[in-house]
């Protein structure tokens, strides 16, 4: 198929939505961002990408902590208005039922399925946003979505950005097992 270039930017594959939590003047905030990725698996390091001039930003800066929340279908009106509107104008502290984490004392959202707390370890800033890394020091999953221990990302159902239409997505289905369904193909060395 014939392919078209166009204009770089953030389209380049579906992100994850999430809410990005941080104790602001005593308060839990949250900010939905999609801006966010995985940077390194040991430690796990989470990248995300937010302008600094967000009240959930000034939180981060302070405190030096910040957790991911997950949210599924199910929450996608809530979570929608946390990125419409900002803690500076509308008090987003009673939104969620929230939890605090153990280790890092950062706010979490109840109704979503999978939390992490995260550690800021580094700050670089860019020409509009700055991009937090955090080493994820505890996650936190409700019982009904593991499997063996692990998350069941079926049951989580985490939504997905997409960007210029600016829609949000379900996950869809399994397709394959990853380092295995590859040894089927017969065009590589094994």
């Amino acid at each position: 198929m014939k392919k078209v270039k166009i204009e770089p930017g953030p389209f380049i594959v579906p992100m994850p939505t999430v809410l990005v939590g941080a104790y602001v003047d005593g308060k839990p905030n949250f900010m939905t961002a999609a801006f966010v990725g995985l940077a390194n698996f040991k430690p796990p390091i989470i990248a995300c990408g937010l302008n600094p001039d967000h009240y959930t930003s000034k939180g981060i800066v302070e405190s030096g902590v910040f957790s991911i929340n997950l949210p599924h279908e199910g929450l996608v009106e809530e979570t929608d208005w946390c990125g419409i509107f900002s803690g500076k104008n509308k008090d987003k502290s009673t939104v969620f039922e929230t939890f605090t984490g153990d280790t890092l004392q950062t706010p979490m959202i109840s109704a979503c399925r999978l939390t992490a707390e995260c550690k800021v370890i580094k700050t670089v800033p860019f020409a509009i946003d700055t991009v937090y890394f955090g080493e994820i020091v505890s996650v936190h999953v409700d019982e009904a979505a593991l499997v063996n221990g692990s998350p069941d990302w079926e049951t989580i159902a985490p939504l997905l950005f997409t960007f210029p239409d600016k829609g949000y997505w379900k996950l869809g289905e399994f397709v394959a097992k990853a380092w295995s369904v590859g040894k089927n193909f017969g065009g590589g060395d094994q």
